[in-house]
């Protein structure tokens, strides 16, 4: 087997006022995160910006098209979605990417995947990793409370996913390359251990809370790199949370965390797991647990079966609810 390891980006914490940079920028950044950075005193010579809509192919692929063609790096500056576009970009346009996250919401900053919707359900584009994330701690503390830390989602789904990468090995569902590998699983749990243990830091905006959770989501990215997939990290509460989007009464609106969170406690408990640590850290960090309404939560896990079926998603405990 041929595999392909990426490496994370290189982390670079300083003040957003003393990033400095002569070359040509094409900057995608949302607004209120770009406005937010402007405030911190990001001061970036910009040739041309765009503000990602959606996370789909076709609206990456357009902004792809529009960037200039004497623009010499790509600049992403925001969360998940304005990380996943500038990485589509870079990538079509051979360019170096830089990352600017403005809240620790998600691990998207640090991975080598865009993430795309394509019928109802989430897909993963190889589009490499950036170069570069510039982490200006202090600024990442006075992020808003329900965004500040709620990546720790993507370190607290550790525990559902490492069920169901064990639960999928036990059935002899899981193909060659993706087969359960006990030291990996340990070094997971380490870091789920460390996220537990930094969550009410990162919550209430401590900068060396902060600065933990920037190295646990480093971490956990460069261990899935490490193995080729993202097992450790990503089971049925991920799926859980895709179908939850794809709802009607929900949709795309709504931060990672506010999806992933609940989904967790409720792929915990249907694993027959100890629910109240995770849920405990879920409330230090900040993550909303109330976003989804009881009535729609029920729904979709009665669908999940047949969901994560139809997506062809890798075999999890979902599948035999």
């Amino acid at each position: 087997m041929n595999l392909r390891l990426h490496p994370v980006p290189t982390i670079v914490e300083a003040p957003l006022h003393a990033l400095i940079e002569q070359r040509r920028i094409a900057r995608i950044a949302s607004g209120a995160a770009l406005a937010a950075a402007v405030h911190a005193g990001l001061r970036l010579p910009v040739a041309w910006s765009a503000e990602p809509r959606e996370a789909s192919e076709t609206h990456f692929e357009e902004l792809a098209r529009a960037v200039p063609a004497d623009i010499d790096v790509i600049y992403g500056i925001g969360g998940g979605l304005a990380a996943d576009a500038a990485k589509y970009v870079a990538w079509r346009r051979s360019l170096p990417l830089a990352l600017i996250p403005t809240a620790l919401s998600v691990d998207a900053h640090f991975t080598w995947v865009s993430g795309v919707r394509r019928n109802g359900c989430v897909a993963y584009l190889d589009t490499g990793p950036a170069q570069v994330v510039y982490a200006d701690d202090g600024f990442l503390a006075h992020a808003p409370p329900h965004l500040r830390a709620a990546g720790v989602c993507d370190l607290l789904s550790i525990a559902t996913a490492l069920h169901d990468w064990r639960y999928a090995e036990e059935r002899a569902m899981n193909p060659p390359e993706q087969r359960y590998t006990p030291w990996v699983a340990m070094a997971a749990q380490a870091i789920l251990d460390g996220a537990i243990t930094v969550a009410e830091a990162a919550g209430r905006g401590d900068p060396e809370g902060i600065r933990e959770l920037l190295r646990l989501l480093a971490l956990e990215v460069q261990l899935c790199n490490l193995i080729g997939h993202s097992r450790p990290e990503e089971g049925s509460e991920h799926y859980l949370a895709y179908a939850l989007e794809a709802h009607p009464l929900i949709g795309s609106g709504h931060a990672h965390g506010d999806l992933v969170g609940p989904a967790i406690l409720r792929a915990a408990a249907w694993q027959g797991q100890h629910v109240a640590p995770l849920e405990q850290a879920l409330i230090q960090a900040g993550v909303p647990l109330d976003r989804v309404p009881e009535t729609v939560m029920q729904e979709v896990i009665r669908e999940l079966p047949s969901y994560v079926r139809h997506h062809h998603l890798a075999f999890s405990t979902a599948h035999d609810l």
